[in-house]
């Protein structure tokens, strides 16, 4: 049995991985793998300072590939032998061109070989080896797997809940029912008509809870078995090997963005975005990071240039994208805040040059932070009393909704949700400072 492993090991040495057949005129190019004289050169043909392998994707200079006549003897004595070349599987080969799937498109998300690699349809994409690319997309349905697993967590929970809640309310309904019909039978001359009435209320009523229990029940298990599905097939997937788990992925992470997910907290978190500080809006007093991913107070105004988009009254800086569509979360660390801040978003016709309102008819949402004292800038401003000293801000946007809530980042504590106006504009994150220790990070 090793000797037979030897052997075929030494004829898929022996083997060319573009043609897959024994060596002919075998030739080694710079990164050191070996193929036919002719197959290396058709992979090349037309390429102008650009030779990538076929098999490892390194790009060489395109010299001339130097003959390998110890391998070219190698195939004569396997060919005397009469033994066939060793050829992968049906299922790592390509339909189209019977070639080794060594790539994979990220455009198309699917296994090419190196054929593929040069024809029109993925010349210009971005292709990667199937190793690199499996490892990438694990990460990415391992974390597809963390929020449906928080998901199912958060649904169980619910369950349980429910059922307490359901409970609770069958034994008040007996509990009032009893208590009336004791009532009732010392006043049954006076109340007997009001008596049948309420009875049959009552009975109405009990009766209508199985029914909302049942229905309860029946969406929570339908939506516990299509998550236990996705959880099961995401799971196979990250342990399959390479070629397998990128087999319909596009697929399995379709399922999972067109979940209906419950859970606020999952959500929030599967649509997070990354907001970056716009420089061309930030007041002159603002010093931002590089990057734009940290703003505080400076103690002098910068020297920048003015234009109609620069805040040029209060410290006020948007983010750098807006918002037409869509749900989208961002997360803002407090820093400092032993001076005055508010964030929140506002519209893209929100006044740069004059002292505006900070309310939502002047088309700015925000929560606003004052020496531990909060309230959401309504008209009239409504106080917020959170359970715990804000750390770290959650800003949650549904766009077609029109809604925009603000959380306690670190409990997922609600503070406020804005109904937003009716009117469709871009929405950009907004902050604004006052006093010298206010100082935010974007996370």
């Amino acid at each position: 049995m090793a000797a037979a492993d030897q052997l075929g090991s030494l004829q898929e040495e022996a083997t060319c991985s573009i043609c897959l057949e024994y060596f002919k005129d075998p030739v080694s190019i710079e990164c050191g793998h070996n193929f036919c004289r002719s197959c290396i050169t058709l992979s090349w043909e037309g390429r102008d300072g650009s030779f990538p392998c076929p098999q490892c994707n390194e790009i060489s200079s395109g010299k001339i590939p130097r003959p390998n006549r110890q391998l070219g003897n190698v195939v004569e004595m396997l060919k005397q032998l009469n033994l066939l070349p060793v050829k992968p599987q049906g299922e790592n080969l390509c339909e189209k061109h019977n070639q080794t799937l060594l790539l994979f498109c990220a455009e198309d998300q699917t296994m090419i070989c190196w054929v593929c690699r040069e024809s029109k349809e993925h010349r210009t994409h971005s292709a990667s080896p199937i190793e690199e690319a499996a490892e990438e997309y694990k990460v990415k349905l391992q974390e597809c797997l963390h929020l449906l697993m928080k998901e199912e967590e958060y649904i169980l929970e619910s369950q349980v809940k429910d059922d307490e809640q359901y409970k609770t309310t069958r034994s008040n309904l007996r509990t009032e029912k009893k208590k009336l019909e004791s009532e009732f039978e010392k006043l049954w001359q006076l109340m007997k008509e009001n008596e049948r009435t309420m009875h049959e209320k009552l009975e109405e009523m009990e009766k209508k809870i199985p029914m909302v229990e049942n229905a309860r029940i029946t969406k929570l298990s339908n939506h516990i078995t299509s998550l236990k599905s996705l959880i099961t097939e995401i799971e196979k997937k990250c342990e399959a090997p390479a070629w397998e788990l990128l087999k319909d992925i596009g697929s399995t992470l379709s399922r999972f963005h067109h979940m209906k997910i419950l859970s606020p907290e999952v959500v929030m978190k599967s649509c997070k975005v990354m907001v970056t500080l716009d420089p061309d809006t930030a007041h002159p007093t603002l010093l931002l990071s590089e990057g734009g991913r940290r703003v505080r107070l400076a103690d002098t105004e910068q020297p920048r240039p003015d234009s109609p988009i620069r805040f040029t009254y209060y410290s006020r800086v948007l983010g750098t994208e807006g918002f037409t569509s869509g749900r989208h979360y961002w997360e803002v660390q407090l820093l400092q805040d032993e001076g005055l801040w508010h964030v929140g978003v506002a519209a893209e016709s929100v006044d740069r040059k004059g002292g505006s309102t900070w309310s939502p008819p002047w088309g700015v949402w925000v929560v606003q932070g004052c020496e531990g004292q909060y309230m959401a800038l309504t008209s009239p401003d409504t106080p917020l009393s959170p359970r715990e000293k804000l750390l770290k801000l959650g800003v949650y946007l549904d766009y077609e909704g029109g809604q925009l809530s603000l959380y306690n980042a670190d409990s997922m504590e609600l503070l406020y949700t804005f109904l937003l106006a009716p009117f469709r504009q871009r929405l950009f994150p907004y902050f604004l400072f006052g006093g010298r220790r206010a100082e935010l990070r974007m996370v």
